[in-house]
């Protein structure tokens, strides 16, 4: 297979000198060089064409190479593949080294003036997989490649997807981590990205009091990814810093925007370039709630949930922050950043929120309508992705009924009443008389509306669909919710039944509505 490599990552930063896999600390190095496990009979299952094009690959999907390199089981020519080092918050407290303990990086591609890095996700064991077998299973790996390209459709900064392998192995997993462990197919993803470089990549090295490698791997960060910024300094760190905030700020507006939980917010799933990366137990908001997470394992705590992501990205950059002191040695220009994130989160999401209700003129009373309408859309369980796409067609000459206009949102309409009726009422009123003050006609706040609220997203029951069939060697339904998430603004007529809310089989279900890190 015939790539344009320009590897940077392994040959500009230092490399474990230790070559195997065994489980190992290491120190004085960002990566361990390591080899795929080469599956006993792969077999493709998905390709992203977009992503073949973006990376100039010339070969045939169905070829030999194609296949080989893709499942791991062949190693590009002139390329060393490699494991990250990092370390990570998790859940709130330091993990020391964690590491791609089931992340192999192939190679640095370039085409059309951008750089792009290969990573397989689920080809075997790597230095930092700690107990694990270094391997993932096809439900998690459909959730992962769905996900990737469905958000990137969606506007919010992401890593993306390029093909998704069977291995032909049984994997053993504990879905639930409850003690019944079952062989499920294995399966490998090759996601891509500019660079998978995360937070934890800077505290691994800060924790190891390794200043000298730290401010390599900086330097490296700033040249490839920040280069506008010039050259090393204390000046350009802390530029470098206001950067990396403002860029994750951004993604998780984007977040909120589309109601997407990641569920695992711990600072080695942090991009150092503010892209949504690791796809776990991820998923979108059913019910309007800023308590809901995905994510069992944080079941009892919630630290992960729809409304604390702003506030998580918050803590994720203090700690990142404190990895980059050794480099500034001043404690208050960092905390001036951190400060000016809090303040621009405030406007960022007022306006993000303008968007969703189609207000382009400023109001001082925006903030409570905008606080006014979560407080109700909690009230009884309502439907987010529907709710604000049919708000669309509300109409500011008071021809349209709110209520009516929006009652497919509701799981449970016999709720509204009563007080929460009245409120809706209310609500509606003040709606229409801040639509007054809009320049906009209706026909163009339509159009604006519907271009930030999406009509489809990948709800989790419908991933758990694709799964399922897939586990019984059928695809399309993958390949149609692939497609269907391209075009998330878009009506699609013909796709209508998936602009619906959750089926009630799903409130429960395994996959639907619980999801373990092993998702």
């Amino acid at each position: 297979m015939k790539l344009n490599i320009t590897d940077r990552f392994n040959k500009e930063l230092p490399a474990d000198p230790i070559m195997g896999n065994s489980r190992r600390q290491v120190s004085g190095a960002c990566f361990s060089y390591v080899t795929p496990k080469k599956p006993s009979n792969p077999s493709l299952v998905h390709v992203s064409p977009e992503m073949v094009e973006a990376l100039g690959i010339t070969e045939s999907i169905t070829s030999k190479d194609f296949l080989g390199v893709f499942s791991g089981s062949m190693v590009l020519e002139g390329t060393q593949p490699y494991a990250m080092c990092y370390g990570g918050h998790q859940f709130g407290n330091w993990a020391g080294q964690l590491g791609d303990g089931r992340a192999i990086n192939l190679a640095e591609v370039e085409h059309n003036d951008k750089t792009w890095a290969l990573q397989l996700k689920g080809a075997g064991e790597t230095p930092y997989s700690r107990t694990a077998d270094g391997l993932a299973v096809l439900r998690s790996s459909i959730r992962e490649y769905l996900c990737a390209e469905a958000m990137y459709y969606l506007g919010v900064p992401t890593t993306r997807s390029l093909s998704l392998v069977l291995s032909g192995d049984q994997v053993l997993r504990d879905v639930m981590y409850d003690g019944n462990p079952a062989y499920e197919k294995g399966a490998i993803v090759c996601r891509v990205a500019p660079s998978f470089i995360r937070f934890g990549n800077f505290e691994i090295l800060a924790a190891q009091d390794d200043v000298e490698t730290l401010r390599e791997l900086a330097d490296f960060t700033i040249k490839h990814h920040y280069s506008y910024l010039g050259n090393p300094s204390k000046e350009t760190y802390l530029a470098f810093f206001k950067e990396v905030a403002m860029k994750s700020l951004d993604m998780v507006i984007h977040w909120q925007r589309v109601g997407f939980v990641h569920g695992v917010m711990n600072t080695d799933n942090m991009s150092i370039l503010g892209l949504t990366i690791d796809y776990g137990p991820y998923g979108w908001l059913e019910g309007y709630d800023h308590g809901w997470t995905p994510n069992t394992t944080d079941k009892a705590h919630k630290r992960y949930r729809y409304g604390t992501q702003l506030q998580v990205v918050l803590w994720n950059l203090l700690k990142l922050a404190n990895a980059l002191y050794p480099l500034i040695e001043e404690v208050e220009p960092l905390q001036a950043i951190l400060g000016e994130y809090q303040d621009k989160l405030k406007i960022a999401y007022l306006t993000m929120m303008r968007s969703k209700l189609g207000l382009y003129e400023t109001d001082t009373h925006d903030q409570d309508l905008v606080d006014k309408l979560e407080d109700i859309l909690q009230r009884s369980e309502t439907d987010m992705t529907i709710f604000f796409r049919l708000l669309a067609d509300f109409k500011k000459d008071g021809s349209t009924a709110g209520l009516e206009l929006v009652k497919e949102a509701f799981y449970n309409p016999d709720e509204i009443k009563g007080e929460v009726e009245l409120q809706w009422n209310n609500w509606f009123l003040a709606y229409r008389e801040r639509l007054k003050i809009e320049q906009k006609d209706d026909v163009e706040r339509v159009a604006g509306m519907n271009a930030v609220n999406p009509k489809y997203v990948l709800r989790n029951y419908m991933a758990q669909m694709a799964i399922d069939a897939a586990d019984k060697g059928d695809y399309s339904l993958l390949d149609e919710l692939f497609n269907l998430l391209k075009q998330p603004y878009e009506e699609q007529l013909n796709m209508q039944k998936w602009f619906t809310k959750r089926p009630e089989w799903a409130r429960n279900k395994v996959g639907c509505s619980m999801l373990s890190c092993s998702s």
